[in-house]
């Protein structure tokens, strides 16, 4: 804590920079909040947290599904709150920046961490004091930050450390996934701990998957299922294995353009004080297995913390009228003249296995895969792409560049090209160039189904491929 008179000459220089800010052609969205614990210094997010939000804060992180989820839980809380509500923050200056905005009920913020130097999480949730942390999954990811590579083992704990002040409140995470669920088994001695995932008796498995370590005891998992990636029914001879879910899809049916679901659910509520239990039947939009996890995610985050007394109804309108936006960078499938070809931003193995799914039940006759290569450092990222494209089995592989390193690309393609027939087209880091290359190889290509995936830097590089794609 800081004292008054300081505390509100933070927030006073804080929002003189806000309105400067509004003057201003671009950027500094987080100036505010850096004003404003330069002024105060850090300790005073302790009572800007307490003194902006009357009931507290909840705070989602994650590797893959934040700002989705965040979205979701935003609009859904919104319906019970007067909401301080933000996504996209990934440091403690733009969360401050967050709180400063309005005096509210309660607050829901995004949080993304890539390591503990920046993203600082065993602050941020000492200063805060969330009642609630929320987390997706952590899946092999930003290997490098600013430059250096972080091993994926400090990025879990950085992950886990976001949590690590919350008492007597509610942690929610993903029990399909071992490194979540142990952070949530730490947790039960103090605090509510609500699992979350899939229950399904039939699903087809069709990658390699990589072998899982064990986060207790550092051995091998066992798996009955993968659902995706790290994630489906696992344990360990230690005893560490998947949890019993307070949330579950039990059914799953997939129609032409939609699917059915049945979510079961039995979670605490943390305003009262109870066990709210349910089932869900909806009727939604062909979603990928991302979007079912990002659902069970929001479900059970609105069931924890909403003070509504028809929960179950809200949540069936919500969603039977909820619109899923496609981000810039998502992948879609396009029609370009009688090819199918499949595009969008796979920078992690989960996101390019979830691509390849969509893409598996599209092939029409034959495949071409234009793969768009990791950089140097992220050896991670490719040996979980590589099971991606093993599951596909394309008649040709395209190996391109995706980041800036050519010697990397090379390196990666080099380990592709015995097994697959292939070609590597190096070309210097330059977006419009790969973009025009990419355009020519679909109008060259001799095959009807294309997938163009992979990393790139930044979604707006998919963006504008997208768009070029589309003048074909």
């Amino acid at each position: 804590m800081v004292n008054s008179i300081k505390y509100n000459f933070a927030k006073t220089g804080a929002k003189l920079s806000s309105s400067l800010l509004k003057i201003l052609p671009t950027g500094g969205k987080s100036f505010p909040g850096l004003v404003f614990l330069k002024i105060g210094e850090e300790e005073a997010l302790y009572d800007l947290a307490n003194k902006q939000v009357e009931k507290g804060s909840i705070l989602i992180t994650g590797t893959n599904g934040k700002t989705t989820t965040t979205t979701m839980i935003i609009k859904l809380l919104s319906k019970d709150f007067k909401l301080a509500a933000s996504v996209g923050n990934n440091t403690i200056n733009a969360l401050a920046t967050a709180l400063l905005k309005q005096k509210a009920e309660f607050g829901v913020f995004e949080y993304g961490i890539r390591d503990i130097k920046h993203g600082v999480p065993d602050k941020v949730s000492r200063l805060v004091k969330p009642v609630g942390v929320i987390y997706t999954n952590i899946s092999r990811e930003h290997t490098q930050v600013a430059g250096i590579k972080n091993p994926f083992e400090k990025y879990v704990e950085a992950k886990t450390l976001l949590s690590q002040s919350v008492e007597n409140g509610v942690i929610i995470t993903n029990g399909d996934d071992p490194n979540t669920t142990f952070i949530g088994k730490n947790k039960e001695t103090n605090n509510k701990v609500m699992y979350y995932g899939l229950e399904l008796k039939e699903f087809e498995d069709i990658f390699e998957e990589e072998k899982v370590q064990c986060p207790n005891c550092k051995k091998e998992l066992n798996y009955d299922v993968h659902y995706i990636n790290q994630r489906g029914i696992y344990h360990c001879d230690c005893g560490f294995k998947r949890p019993e879910l307070n949330v579950k899809l039990t059914e799953y049916t997939q129609n032409i353009d939609s699917c059915d679901v049945t979510i079961e659910a039995n979670v605490y509520n943390h305003h009262k004080k109870t066990d709210i239990q349910y089932t869900l039947q909806l009727h939604l939009p062909l979603v990928g297995i991302h979007n079912l996890y990002n659902i069970l995610t929001a479900i059970t985050a609105y069931t924890a913390f909403s003070i509504n007394d028809n929960i179950k109804e809200t949540l069936q309108e919500f969603f039977e009228n909820y619109e899923f936006i496609v981000p810039p960078g998502r992948f879609e499938l396009l029609e370009v003249g009688d090819k199918i070809v499949g595009v969008g931003q796979g920078d992690n193995g989960d996101a390019l296995k979830v691509n390849s799914l969509y893409m598996k039940d599209s092939i029409k006759n034959n495949l071409e895969f234009i793969y768009t290569t990791p950089d140097a450092n992220e050896e991670e990222i490719f040996e979980d792409h590589k099971s991606s494209i093993k599951a596909l089995n394309p008649e040709k592989l395209i190996v391109m560049p995706g980041r800036v390193s050519l010697e990397a690309s090379e390196a990666y393609y080099d380990q592709l090209k015995d097994t697959f027939n292939s070609e590597y087209i190096p070309i210097e880091f330059d977006f419009q160039q790969r973009i025009d290359k990419i355009i020519d190889l679909i109008k060259t290509s001799e095959y009807d189904s294309i997938i163009i995936s992979g990393c790139g830097e930044e979604i707006v590089f998919w963006d504008e491929l997208k768009k070029a794609i589309k003048k074909i």
